[in-house]
């Protein structure tokens, strides 16, 4: 009788003292100077997130290559296995940044305005979707991937058009003293609305890429899509709840939840990206489950949200910017496509979002700020803009164009919106929902940080 022994498997060789050097500095670096060009932003009254997108611009093929190549080449070879350890720091990060921003919305207060914020988000993401989806068919076919369908193209272009930044939006209300004001709420629940949307259109848009535009596949996308949203309400809401009321046994230490909300975070991302959907879709899904579940202590989930805003967060935006090409601006065709793009997407969120506000017996100073609310793309828009670069959607020009114009309608919102406000005049109702705002900011431990 002969035993047949299979041979040893050797062990996975451990990363090479090069590469893991390349890694640590490209990292730490990264970082540095996200810190402090993010901190540059905020002092000029701009988003943080442009200072770090400025970063990778920096050291990026935008001007590092140019001034210094070989240094470039040496800090940031063309190497993609050397790369993708940078992209996969960077898809974490990401994951946990959506997450959290679904820990953050308020369910409460879209049933509370619901049908006004539908009516208001509704025009905001129809007209500009129209809009995107009709540039991309004009677009000149050289700024199309080779290989990608022209639908899938413009529909793409549509949804990047359509989506809106709850962090960014959050963050200038709050700045501007606004988020108490009927406009300010109206506006983060339509945003909010408009981000469920773009998550879910995302989703869609990405399995056609993938699996092709035949119906069975997009059908299976939708028949994906619904179940994931089935299992939320049914099971995913108790399945959160118990997962923390296990793990919040100690109140002294948030680890275990903040552990536990990383993991579920993530593995719902693996789940839908395994259903052939995208993995943002599952962690923003996830997000709001455990920010609705109850018996979830925002307080113990602090930590989290500091790590991911300080440290993964800014490294993913530092990469998206080394992604960017702005000397491809240079020629005249991609200028001017970028110069429609960027119209196209302002037009189209201002004209959707006044005719819904209007539409909802809005006047037109509130219609006007809704305008210049939902117009910010912020972080939201370059998040789009990287899935649709690394499947292949995207060409490095039309991303670059794409992530401009999620920069140039941030910077449009705070002076538009302070214009606007300064004409709508404050209801006993505000000025109360204010004093509760300024009392519990008083009272709040995390008083002074920088919000979502």
């Amino acid at each position: 009788m002969y035993v047949s022994l299979a041979a040893p498997v050797a062990p996975v060789a451990p990363i090479a003292a090069h590469q893991l050097l390349i890694f640590l500095l490209q990292v730490g670096l990264l970082l540095l100077l996200a810190l402090v060009f993010g901190r540059l932003a905020r002092r000029l009254g701009m988003p943080a997130v442009v200072g770090e997108l400025f970063v990778g611009v920096l050291l990026g093929p935008s001007f590092l290559a140019h001034v210094a190549p070989g240094l470039s080449t040496w800090l940031f070879p063309q190497d993609s296995a050397q790369f993708h350890l940078l992209d996969a720091v960077g898809q974490i990060g990401v994951l946990l940044l959506v997450g959290i921003t679904g820990i953050h919305m308020d369910m409460g207060l879209i049933r509370r305005r619901g049908a006004t914020a539908a009516g208001v988000s509704a025009g905001g993401l129809l007209v500009p979707l129209a809009f995107g989806v009709g540039a991309g068919f004009l677009l000149p076919a050289t700024l199309i991937p080779a290989g990608t369908e022209t639908l899938v193209f413009a529909l793409f272009l549509g949804v990047a058009m359509c989506v809106s930044a709850i962090p960014v939006i959050a963050k200038t209300l709050m700045d501007m003293g606004l988020l108490h004001r009927n406009v300010g709420q109206l506006t983060l629940a339509a945003g909010m609305i408009d981000d469920a949307f773009g998550w879910f259109m995302l989703s869609i848009v990405s399995a056609m890429a993938t699996t092709g535009l035949r119906a069975g596949n997009v059908l299976v996308s939708l028949a994906c899509l619904a179940a994931v949203v089935i299992f939320a309400l049914t099971v995913g809401r108790p399945l959160v709840r118990h997962a923390f009321r296990l793990t919040s046994r100690n109140e002294e230490d948030p680890g275990p939840s903040v552990a536990t909300a990383a993991v579920l975070l993530l593995l719902a991302a693996a789940a839908t990206h395994a259903m052939g959907l995208e993995a943002v879709f599952g962690a923003f899904v996830c997000g709001i489950l455990i920010g609705s579940a109850g018996g979830v202590d925002p307080a113990r989930l602090a930590p989290l949200r500091t790590v991911v805003l300080s440290g993964f967060a800014p490294i993913f935006f530092a990469t998206a910017g080394l992604r960017m090409d702005l000397t491809s601006l240079t020629d005249p065709m991609v200028l001017l496509s970028g110069l429609g793009i960027l119209t196209v997407a302002i037009i189209g969120k201002f004209v959707g979002a006044y005719a819904g506000a209007r539409a909802s017996k809005l006047n037109r100073w509130e219609a006007l700020a809704l305008g210049a609310g939902l117009n910010a793309r912020g972080v939201i828009e370059v998040v789009v803009a990287m899935v649709g670069l690394r499947l292949g959607i995207l060409s490095v020009e039309v991303y670059t164009i794409v992530v401009l114009v999620a920069i140039v309608t941030s910077l449009m919102a705070p002076p538009i919106l302070r214009w606007a406000m300064a004409r709508v005049e404050q209801t006993a109702e505000e000025e109360l929902r204010g004093n509760e705002q300024l009392a519990w900011a008083r009272q709040s431990p995390t008083n002074g940080s920088e919000p979502l």
